[in-house]
């Protein structure tokens, strides 16, 4: 498994986790704002891998 399929997973369980918890506790709850703020390095991970993948591709051909 690739490193942005991991990434997409992640991103997907954790945004599912942070509705849930946001529902429940609110938005603006420090376990919401936990949450939010790895989903966010998380989706800054995956921009970076992306474009490196995008890099990396143009390259070859």
């Amino acid at each position: 498994m690739t490193t942005t399929q991991q990434l997409t997973e992640r991103i997907e369980l954790l945004r599912n986790r942070m509705i849930k918890v946001a529902t429940v506790k609110g938005f603006t709850s420090d376990e919401s704002l936990a949450i939010s703020q790895e989903l966010d390095y998380l989706l800054n991970m995956y921009e970076v891998e992306k474009q490196d993948h995008s890099k990396h591709t143009k390259s070859i051909t």
